[in-house]
């Protein structure tokens, strides 16, 4: 068994829990791959997070977006993520119980051939033929190289080829049910809860605003956006393709779900942080 570990850069806790937990895999005979920042943290090899895709499991040490970063290499990869946020939508498992955690999905494998995971949807963006992002496990921003008032473009949104709304707007926002408590409740986009099985479609400072929309996770959203030099499209605030325009941006389910791994986190505990 191959088991990557990403542990949130600059957090020495992190990384001695990143070490104990290889000192745990390599008494299991497993092997162990640590990111790059990971192995310079703790003096050993490491290989880089976008082949973690050759993984049988991701172990994500840190906060959501230590989990985000992980998650863009690991593809469908199942990734257990271990709390050291304050909130912890995404990481389920503390501190204290990861070794332990860890252990138990590695006997499970050894027992039944496979990691407990449940899978969540992600967001592609593309355009056309020419380019597509790293699918977004939170969410896809498209919007114009500034915002504010004088600033921003000239969009078309459709839902399955029926005009949602259209006008000027500093951009537009899809978000899944994992991403809907990050940037997307910034822009007073809805809380959705884990499991429904649906994409928020939120534009972002619209001069006719429409309301957020929840979408079904097979529909497609098409974006055509105009009056401006360029627009950037950008996944989990990360992924990002500079676009001349006028171009028409698709967003759909991705092929690839991302798979958690471990027990699930309590959503309602978790958004009571956010207080």
């Amino acid at each position: 068994m191959r088991v990557g570990i990403v542990a949130q850069r600059g957090n020495a806790r992190a990384a001695y829990l990143a070490a104990d937990i290889g000192e745990m895999l390599a008494a299991r005979d497993a092997e162990t791959w640590y990111d790059t920042e990971t192995a310079d943290a703790i003096d050993v090899d490491g290989t880089p997070v976008e082949e973690f895709d050759r993984c049988d499991l991701v172990v994500s040490i840190g906060g959501d977006g230590t989990f985000l970063f992980a998650a863009r290499g690991a593809g469908s990869t199942p990734i257990l993520g271990v709390n050291l946020g304050e909130v912890g939508f995404l990481n389920a498992v503390s501190p204290d119980d990861a070794v332990t955690a860890v252990r138990e999905e590695v006997e499970r494998v050894a027992e039944t051939g496979s990691v407990r995971a449940r899978e969540v949807p992600r967001v592609q963006a593309e355009g056309g033929q020419e380019w597509s992002l790293t699918p977004a496990l939170n969410e896809v921003v498209v919007q114009g190289p500034k915002r504010g008032h004088g600033q921003g473009v000239e969009m078309e949104v459709r839902v399955d080829g029926s005009l949602y709304t259209a006008g000027h707007a500093d951009g537009l926002l899809v978000a899944t049910p994992t991403g809907s408590t990050a940037y997307n409740m910034s822009e007073r986009g809805p809380l959705v809860q884990p499991g429904v099985p649906g994409f928020i479609v939120n534009d972002m400072c619209a001069t006719d605003t429409m309301p957020p929309l929840v979408v079904p996770l097979d529909a497609e959203i098409t974006v055509r956006v105009d009056g401006a030099d360029e627009v950037v499209v950008s996944a989990d605030g990360a992924s990002r393709y500079h676009v001349e325009i006028p171009e028409i941006i698709t967003l759909t389910r991705a092929d690839e779900p991302a798979r958690v791994a471990g027990p699930e986190s309590d959503f309602f505990q978790a958004l009571n942080k956010l207080e």
